[in-house]
């Protein structure tokens, strides 16, 4: 079948799911994307997007509109905690000039991506709870309100809850990770710079960045503990806990600490990478196929890389289901498997608790960056250089 009568369901209406519905549309697929919520939006905090996200985004047509809406990020400052003194600088206005590193609110990044899904014919139904995925031939989705929806090719797009991933790869519980994470955005009442700041503790660590033309400030705050009620893995928490738990926290931190409201607090949970993400007409994207912690600021941009090798993989396989959802599945695991393990690397560098061994640490580093600093951001090349569009 040619990608001009193929007839895709995309699952899931977040980051992942829309870009993924762009790629397919491009390709000629005919597409709707089935959202549960009321309409198409994302509330909450601020993402950042690497140069290897922002060339699928390119390539997908949205340059434009995606930089109207974000701000360039001119460094990653990883600092101490007691004073806020900085240990290393990763000044990224040394990246090439088609590597710009992007801070941008999830709302606003959604908004780009749905008015391109719309704009190019894709179909976005809302209030769609999806109940079952079942694979096939003509593999079917079906609601809870009894509707089925049948297609050629269906992609589950739905995040760490999937409805589609137990189906390839049985039941599993997520894992709590140790840790939890306070998520808000505060007014720049503290002249926030635009880079994104890394404030290193014992235990925890703060990242903060600007947002919307450097009105606001996007925070998250690590913390580790012990337990975590899976039966609530997020609810609005009281600030004054928040501050409490930084409030040893020196340099900007407590101002950002004074601003904050209403703090949203999420149990770190996850799933190991799928063994498997497709299966006959479907497959996995994003967190569905490999969860990802916020320690490399990678999950949008993986997800948004899995969009455009699983449009790419079935181009060039002729649209041939197996062969295509195989070679993505091929072309995908190892890489996301690399960023994940980085990623859970940064959690425990950034919470050294052994005060000597967090001062050697930062002395090495220090001393790095001033001496190669140049090698000290090239150490992100496999991540940030990597281009699926080529």
């Amino acid at each position: 079948m040619s990608q001009k009568g193929m007839n895709v369901t995309v699952v899931g209406g977040g980051l992942g799911g829309l870009a993924t519905a762009i790629a397919l549309r491009l390709r000629g697929a005919q597409v709707r994307v089935l959202e549960q919520a009321e309409e198409i939006r994302e509330v909450g905090a601020g993402i950042q997007i690497s140069p290897n996200g922002l060339r699928v985004l390119e390539a997908l047509g949205m340059r434009e509109a995606f930089f109207a809406q974000s701000v360039a990020g001119q460094a990653v400052s990883l600092r101490d905690y007691a004073m806020g003194q900085e240990v290393l600088r990763l000044d990224l206005t040394q990246l090439p000039d088609d590597q710009s590193y992007r801070f941008v609110h999830r709302a606003d990044m959604i908004a780009v991506l749905a008015a391109r899904a719309r704009a190019l014919g894709v179909k976005i139904r809302l209030l769609q709870k999806v109940q079952e995925i079942v694979p096939g031939g003509t593999p079917r989705v079906i609601l809870r309100n009894g509707d089925r929806v049948d297609s050629d090719l269906v992609v589950g797009a739905d995040g760490l809850h999937s409805v589609l991933r137990p189906v390839l790869n049985g039941a599993s519980d997520p894992f709590f990770t140790g840790q939890v994470a306070w998520r808000v955005v505060v007014p720049n009442t503290m002249d926030h710079p635009s880079e994104a700041r890394v404030h290193m503790g014992p235990g925890c660590h703060m990242v903060s960045y600007p947002l919307r033309g450097g009105q606001l400030v996007n925070v998250v705050a690590v913390q580790e503990r012990d337990k975590w009620a899976p039966s609530s893995w997020s609810h609005r928490d009281d600030p004054a806990n928040l501050r409490a738990a930084f409030g040893h926290f020196g340099g900007i931190v407590p101002q950002l600490l004074h601003a904050i409201e209403a703090p949203g607090l999420w149990g770190l949970f996850r799933h190991r990478v799928a063994q498997t993400w497709w299966g006959q007409g479907v497959a996995l994207v994003g967190d569905a196929a490999h969860p990802t912690l916020p320690f490399l600021a990678q999950g949008a941009n993986m997800a948004f890389e899995d969009a455009w090798v699983l449009a790419d993989a079935l181009d060039a396989a002729g649209w041939d289901l197996d062969c295509g959802l195989a070679a993505y599945q091929s072309r995908r695991r190892d890489r996301v498997s690399r960023v994940i393990e980085a990623a859970n690397g940064n959690a425990r560098k950034y919470h050294l608790r052994n005060p000597v061994v967090r001062r050697v640490a930062h002395l090495g580093l220090g001393l790095a960056g001033r001496i190669a600093p140049q090698h000290m951001l090239g150490q992100f090349d496999w991540l940030y250089k990597h281009d699926v569009t080529t």
